[in-house]
């Protein structure tokens, strides 16, 4: 039985759907909420190359974190779940694994994918990533 579930969440629908999964599944567990910043999302413009707008990207990347672990904890405390929030900055999949490797996590539940189209293709499944190198079990919500 697990006692720490880590739930990485990227606010696609995947992602609630795991962590949903994850509160039914593991309902005495403490229940971790990861959000990643991934600085390549910033872009390669020149704009973002100013450290305002580097940190205004950041900003706004922390804030829509922020909401979506605000709504997390709604759903939450209507089951009575404690859950805890982190935002880390990094590549997601080591980000991921990290975290886990380095907070007694017992099992990750994570959406099957939080990118569509041609951004899947080129940049490859976290959720993969994550199978192939985590250290404990995975599961992948669809």
């Amino acid at each position: 039985m697990a006692t720490h579930v880590l739930v990485p969440l990227d606010g696609s629908p995947q992602a609630w759907a795991a962590f949903e999964y994850a509160l039914d599944e593991h309902p005495d567990a403490s229940v971790t909420l990861l959000s990643v910043i991934n600085p390549m999302d910033a872009g390669y413009s020149a704009e973002t190359a100013l450290p305002s707008a580097a940190e205004e990207w950041y900003e706004s990347a922390k804030a829509a974190a922020g909401e979506r672990f605000d709504e997390a904890a709604e759903i939450a405390a209507e089951r009575g779940v404690p859950i805890e929030t982190v935002i880390e900055v990094g590549r997601p999949s080591a980000t991921i694994v990290e975290y886990t490797e380095d907070n007694d996590v017992d099992v990750v539940v994570m959406g099957s994918h939080g990118r569509k189209g041609v951004s899947r293709i080129l940049l490859g499944s976290v959720a993969e990533a994550v199978v192939r190198r985590s250290p404990v079990p995975v599961t992948v919500v669809r």
